[in-house]
């Protein structure tokens, strides 16, 4: 008992004569965060087996260098072919719906740490199985270098936290630049631009969104007079607004297959002028989001002020971003694939 007695931590004893010496109070290994709600979470100082189970997050956390630390994750191989091809630890991962996520399975597979949507999951169900739960829905582009740096945080390694620093550098010199080479451009030169999340019903983007943000930093204005993500609007409305410019959300193929329009889509200025672009599509679709946020407001710049700007210089940023974050060669081929919003071959 003289031993016992002069040991400083009672939570070391206690781990020492339960679980023996090799092995650490639970209390020591987790830390408290704070996640985009504003919530604070205890988690893991190291998580190994993570439950992302928000489609745009899985992206950030593969940019980071962990995405084989990925167990349990609602993308799939048909939907995001790129993410896959990038990050092909993901086919080892159970694959899940977000609205219908059985907690059980979570523990089954060993996770102890859930990234969640609050759209998409509900996570009372997760946090009452004892499975910490991470929120990290945001709308904006701070609210994206949050997420990133968070994410960092959580995962508690020097890759994801060098990789997060250099992202949010990269982002930061890339804005700047636009803002500079836009500065003398007025808002009567800047092109009027809608963003169609789907045809068939009509979907638009509106104010307070991601998608908003982009179409501003690059150099455009919102067309349509709605706030939003894939809000229902009528072909009466967008005839209204009349955009200069149409981007069709990416991997929606619907100008490119034959498909009908819906009526009165011909009479658009962007259609008759040629006009419509369907968006890149690389690991997430650069148009919602993800972190290629970084390229599509190079694209879309592009798009917006073609004088201005060279696809020359955006497919090298394009190399630099995939090798930096994936440690992938990009192919001229890929590149020209992603640019289509095409899957790899």
């Amino acid at each position: 008992m003289v031993m016992i007695e002069r040991l400083k931590f009672p939570c070391l004893l206690i781990c020492l004569l339960v679980f023996g010496a090799g092995r650490l109070c639970a209390a020591e290994q987790q830390h408290v965060l704070q996640d985009m709600s504003g919530a604070r979470v205890s988690v893991p100082t190291s998580p190994r087996k993570i439950a992302d189970l928000w489609f745009a997050h899985n992206e950030i956390i593969a940019m980071l260098g962990a995405a084989d630390r990925i167990a349990v994750t609602v993308d799939r191989p048909e939907n995001q072919p790129w993410l896959f091809l990038l990050a092909p630890s993901l086919r080892k991962a159970l694959q899940v719906s977000p609205g219908a996520v059985d907690p059980e399975a979570l523990l089954a597979h060993g996770v102890d740490l859930a990234f969640v949507s609050s759209l998409l999951t509900q996570s009372a169900p997760l946090k009452q199985a004892g499975i910490p739960v991470m929120m990290m829905s945001f709308q904006d582009v701070p609210g994206l270098l949050k997420a990133v740096d968070l994410t960092a945080q959580v995962l508690g390694d020097n890759t994801s936290a060098a990789r997060a620093v250099r992202y949010a550098d990269m982002l930061g010199q890339e804005r700047e630049r636009l803002k500079q080479r836009l500065s003398s451009v007025s808002s009567a030169d800047r092109p009027r631009v809608l963003h169609m999340a789907k045809l068939f019903p009509l979907l638009v983007d509106g104010r307070n969104t991601i998608i908003d943000a982009w179409i501003q930093e690059a150099g455009g204005r919102n067309a349509a007079d709605v706030e939003g993500v894939k809000r229902p609007v009528t072909m009466e409305q967008i005839i209204a607004w009349d955009p200069d410019i149409i981007i069709m959300q990416g991997g929606d193929h619907h100008l490119n297959d034959g498909s009908s329009t819906p009526v009165g889509w011909n009479t658009l200025r962007a259609v008759r002028e040629k006009h419509v672009y369907e968006n890149p599509m690389g690991v997430f679709p650069w148009d919602r989001y993800g972190a290629e946020f970084l390229l599509q407001i190079q694209w879309a710049a592009g798009i917006f002020h073609p004088d201005m700007f060279d696809e020359k210089d955006l497919r090298e940023n394009m190399k630099i971003f995939y090798k930096v974050f994936f440690d992938h060669e990009l192919k001229e081929v890929e590149a020209d694939r992603m640019l289509q919003g095409l899957p790899p071959l």
